[in-house]
C-alpha cells in the first residue's frame, strides 16, 4: 500500500465498512488517485465518510474534509431532484408539455415534447446546430437559442444525451415552473436545510477550498468521427475539462455539469431524497421521478441507458448489483446514487479525471467494497 496514501487519508467509517477504507487507499496505490472524498449511508446513518491526497496535482493542498470539486454530470442527479420536488408540491407533471410553460419551445415541432421527454434526453436538443463558443453556452440567450431550435431527431423516438444542454434548457424551465432558477433553489431548498456543502457554481471567496481538476487523458474516439448528435452534445465547442475551473462556468447557473460538492454533502442529499419519512419528496413522488422513460442505446453516449426523469436507472449494474438504485455519475468519475431496496448512498468525487464514460476502476471498486460489506 502507498505510504502517502496512508498518511493522507482521514475521516471516519464504521467498523463494518472497514474494507470499504482498504479500497479507498489501494485506489491512491493501484489506481493513481490524487485527492478524493467518498461517503456512504445506510439507513440514513453516515456509515463511510473518508477524504483524502491532494487537491492539486503538484501535492501542495491536503485533500481536507472540505475540499470541494466540481463534479461534472453527477450534478444532474440534483437537478433531477429539484424537478421531483416541484413534481411533488404539484407544480407539474412529467407528462405535460414543456411548451405549456415555455410557449416558444414549442417552435419546430417541439409542442408535444413532454418534461419527462426533455428531462430524459429525447427531445433532440442535445446542443447547438449552428456554430457555439464555450462564452455562448453561459450567456443569457442560450436557452432561447436551444429552445427555437429544430430538434436533431424525432422527440420521444430515442435519447441523445444532453450533456451540457440540459442544464440550460432545465434552470430556464424550472424558473418558469418554480419561480426561481435551480442554482437558488439547491441553495434555499436542499443545501440549506440539510446543511450540506453542494452549489451549482462556486460561491465567490472559495476558490480556496475547491481542488484543481486534471484532465484526462485524449479519448480513444475520433471527433472527425462524431455523427450529427454527438457534435452537437460534445463538439460544438469540444467539451474540455479547463473550462470547469474558469470564473465564468463557477459563477454560472449551469445544473448539468457545475456542481460542486463534497461526496459527504451528496449522499446526505440522497439519503434524504429516499428517507421513508420527512424526505425531500413523498414515496410517489420518487416513484415518478425514477420510472423510466425510455431505454435504449442513446445516440451520444454511444451505449445503453436506462433514463427515468433525469436520473439514469441502474441498468447495466453501474450502481452495483440492485436494479433499484438510481443516480448520476460525471465526467472523469464522480458519482452518486441511492439503492432505496438496501437503504444505501454512494457518492464520490476526485479530480484526477478517467477518460471512461462509465467502469472507472475506482468507482468499481468503493462501490463493490460496500456491497461486500452488506
Amino acid at each position: 500500500m502507498n505510504e502517502i496514501a496512508e498518511l493522507t487519508i482521514a475521516g471516519t467509517c464504521t467498523d463494518r465498512f472497514t474494507a470499504v477504507r482498504d479500497a479507498f487507499a489501494a485506489n491512491f496505490a493501484q489506481n493513481n488517485e490524487i485527492g478524493a472524498s467518498f461517503a456512504a449511508t445506510m439507513n440514513g446513518e453516515m456509515v463511510v465518510d473518508l477524504h483524502g491526497g491532494w487537491a492539486d496535482p503538484a501535492q501542495t493542498r491536503p485533500w481536507n474534509a472540505d475540499t470541494v470539486v466540481n463534479v461534472w454530470s453527477t450534478t444532474k442527479g440534483v437537478h433531477a431532484i429539484c424537478y421531483a420536488m416541484a413534481a411533488d408540491r404539484g407544480l407539474f407533471s412529467y407528462d405535460q408539455p414543456v411548451a405549456d410553460f415555455w410557449p416558444e419551445f414549442a417552435a419546430n415541432g417541439k409542442a408535444a415534447v413532454t418534461i419527462g421527454q426533455l428531462l430524459s434526453h429525447q427531445a433532440g436538443l442535445c446542443g447547438f446546430t449552428t456554430t457555439a463558443s464555450e462564452p455562448e453556452l453561459l450567456e443569457d440567450g442560450a436557452a432561447a437559442r436551444l429552445a427555437a431550435q429544430a430538434p436533431l431527431w424525432k422527440p420521444g423516438s430515442a435519447s441523445g444525451y444532453h450533456a451540457l444542454s440540459i442544464g440550460i434548457l432545465g434552470t430556464e424551465l424550472f424558473r418558469r415552473i418554480e419561480g426561481r432558477p435551480i442554482k437558488q433553489f439547491v441553495a434555499e431548498e436542499i443545501a440549506g436545510p440539510l446543511g450540506v456543502d453542494f452549489t451549482v457554481g462556486l460561491p465567490a471567496g472559495q476558490e480556496h477550498r475547491c481542488a484543481e481538476l486534471v484532465p484526462p487523458p485524449a479519448s480513444p474516439v475520433d471527433p472527425a468521427a462524431f455523427t450529427p448528435p454527438q457534435i452537437a452534445a460534445l463538439g460544438n465547442p469540444p467539451l474540455r475539462a479547463g473550462f470547469a475551473m474558469t470564473p465564468e462556468w463557477r459563477a454560472a447557473d449551469l445544473p448539468s455539469a457545475g456542481g460542486h460538492g463534497t461526496a459527504r454533502a451528496l449522499a446526505i442529499v440522497y439519503a434524504k431524497l429516499i428517507a421513508p419519512q420527512d424526505g425531500l419528496v413523498s414515496p410517489a413522488a420518487l416513484a415518478k421521478a425514477t420510472t423510466q422513460q425510455i431505454r435504449n442505446i442513446d445516440l451520444v453516449l454511444g451505449i445503453e441507458c436506462d433514463w427515468a426523469a433525469g436520473f439514469l436507472r441502474n441498468s447495466s449494474g453501474v450502481f452495483g448489483p440492485t436494479e433499484a438504485a438510481f443516480g448520476h455519475t460525471g465526467w472523469g468519475g464522480s458519482f452518486a446514487f441511492a439503492d432505496p431496496e438496501m437503504g444505501l448512498t454512494l457518492a464520490y468525487t476526485m479530480n484526477r479525471m478517467d477518460a471512461n464514460l462509465r467502469d472507472d476502476a475506482r468507482a468499481k471498486a468503493l462501490i463493490a467494497a460496500v456491497y461486500g460489506a452488506v
